[in-house]
C-alpha cells in the first residue's frame, strides 16, 4: 500500500465503501464484486485496496476476533502482528508491575499498543513506517489514552515514559511480501539498543522464537509462547516486568486456556529409558526453553535417546505440554521394509514426524507410494542410538 491508496481509503467514501462489502469468504466471488464496484463508477485503485483490506480483515480474525472487523492492515503488519491474547498477557505484565506509561516502539499495526491501552494505560506508539503509523493511529483511534508517532524509536524522547515495549522490526521494510532477517544486527532497532534500553526501565522485548539463545542477556526472563500448537515468539523481560527466580518459560495457549512451565535456567534432561507403549513430543515452547527434563520428571515419561525431543512412558500421560502417540510396531528404519509395513497395513493416510534423522517427509511420502483407507503417524528418529520408524496412533484421534 502506497500513500496514494492509504489517502483514497481513509477518506469517507473509502472507509463507507470497506465498511459496506460483504465477508469476503474464500474470494471466490472478487471479480463479481469489482464488476459491481466499478459500475458504481469507484476507481479501480479504490476497488483494489478496499478488496485487499476485506481481505486482509478475514485472514485476521485468528488473531484479533471481532476487532478486525474494524481494522485496517498491510500484508507484512498482519503477518508480524501480535495475537490478541497475547498482547492482553505482555500488556498485564506492565499493569501488574504498575507501570502506567509504556512506549510501544516498532508498534506496527498497533495490537501490543490496543492490549496496553485496554487496560487503561498511557501508551506512546511509535512506528518508524509511515504508512504503518497511520494505520496503527486509525486501529488506536477508538482508545483516547494512546498516541501513535511516525519516527525511529532510537529518536523517541523516553522521558515520557516509565515502561517500554520493543518489537525490532525482523524482516525486511515493505507493506507486502518481506523476508526475514537472520542477522539480529540488522533488527530495527537494534538488540543491542534494546537491552541498553532495558537497564534502566522495565522492558519487554518481542523477539522470533528461534533467536540464538546465547544473546539471551543473564538478566532476562525469556519466555516463549505457543498459541494452538504454533510456536510464535520469544518474549524478553526485563526488570519489574520480569518474574522473581524465572529465568526459562513456556507458555502454552491452546483452545482458550492457558499452561506454564517456569525454572530458573535450563533443565538438565531426564533420563533415557526404553521405548514404551507410548511416546510423546514436547510442545515447541517447552523445547525451545529447554524444560525438557522437568516435563518428564513431573510426568514419569523418560527421554526416548540423549538429545533428541521425544519422551516415552508405558502409562498414557495427559499434559498441555505433550501430543501424545500410541505405539502399534516399530523396526529399523528401512525404507523398503518400511514401504511393505505400510501396504500390509493398508495405510494411505501417513503423518511423517522425524527427529534426530536425516529425510525429507515430503520426499519419503511419495516414494511411499501409499494405497489404503487406513490412516497412522509415522515417527523417525533415534532410539538407543540407532535409526528407527515407529508407527503410532495419535492418541487425540484414539480418543475421537
Amino acid at each position: 500500500m502506497d500513500k496514494g491508496d492509504l489517502v483514497e481509503l481513509l477518506s469517507p467514501d473509502g472507509l463507507r465503501l470497506l465498511d459496506s462489502l460483504p465477508d469476503y469468504g474464500d474470494g471466490k466471488d472478487a471479480l463479481s464484486t469489482v464488476t459491481k464496484l466499478r459500475a458504481l463508477g469507484h476507481s479501480p485503485g479504490l476497488v483494489a485496496t478496499v478488496l485487499t483490506q476485506a481481505r486482509l480483515r478475514a485472514r485476521a480474525v485468528p488473531k484479533f476476533g471481532a476487532f478486525a472487523a474494524r481494522m485496517l492492515f498491510t500484508e507484512a503488519g498482519l503477518e508480524q502482528a501480535t495475537r490478541l491474547p497475547v498482547a492482553a498477557l505482555h500488556a498485564r505484565r506492565f499493569r501488574d508491575a504498575a507501570v502506567h506509561r509504556v512506549a510501544d516502539l516498532g508498534c506496527g499495526l498497533g495490537g501490543d499498543a490496543m492490549a496496553l491501552a485496554a487496560l487503561d494505560l498511557d501508551v506512546l506508539a511509535v512506528d518508524a513506517d509511515e504508512v504503518t503509523a497511520v494505520l496503527a493511529s486509525y486501529n488506536l483511534a477508538p482508545f483516547p489514552n494512546a498516541t501513535v508517532e511516525h519516527g525511529r524509536a532510537e529518536d523517541v524522547d523516553l522521558s515520557r515514559v516509565d515502561g517500554l515495549y520493543l518489537d525490532p522490526a525482523r524482516r525486511t521494510s515493505g507493506h507486502g511480501q518481506t523476508a526475514r532477517l537472520t542477522d539480529p544486527n540488522s533488527y530495527s532497532p537494534s538488540l543491542d539498543f534494546a537491552f541498553d534500553r532495558a537497564r534502566d526501565r522495565p522492558t519487554g522485548v518481542k523477539l522470533g522464537p528461534g533467536l540464538d539463545r546465547d544473546l539471551i542477556p543473564a538478566d532476562a526472563e525469556a519466555q516463549w509462547v505457543s498459541v494452538d500448537g504454533q510456536l510464535v515468539e520469544m518474549g524478553l523481560w526485563f526488570g519489574a516486568v520480569a518474574r522473581p527466580g524465572v529465568r526459562r518459560a513456556a507458555l502454552v495457549l491452546a483452545g482458550g486456556t492457558a499452561a506454564e512451565l517456569v525454572a530458573g535456567a535450563d533443565s538438565e534432561d531426564a533420563d533415557v529409558r526404553p521405548l514404551g507403549e507410548y511416546v510423546y513430543e514436547p510442545d515447541g515452547a517447552v523445547i525451545r526453553s529447554r524444560l525438557i527434563g522437568d516435563l518428564a520428571r513431573s510426568t514419569g515419561a523418560g527421554m526416548l535417546s540423549e538429545g533428541i525431543a521425544w519422551l516415552t512412558s508405558d502409562q498414557p500421560v495427559r499434559s498441555p505440554f505433550l501430543r501424545g502417540f500410541r505405539v502399534r510396531e516399530t523396526m529399523p528404519f528401512d525404507e523398503a521394509k518400511l514401504r511393505r509395513l505400510l501396504r500390509d497395513r493398508g495405510i494411505g493416510t501417513l503423518e511423517i514426524k522425524k527427529r534426530g534423522i536425516d529425510l525429507d517427509p515430503a520426499a519419503l511420502r511419495k516414494r511411499l507410494a501409499l494405497k489404503g483407507t487406513a490412516s497412522a503417524t509415522l515417527i523417525a528418529t533415534r532410539v538407543a542410538g540407532r535409526h528407527t520408524a515407529i508407527l503410532a496412533d495419535r492418541l487425540d484421534a484414539l480418543a475421537g
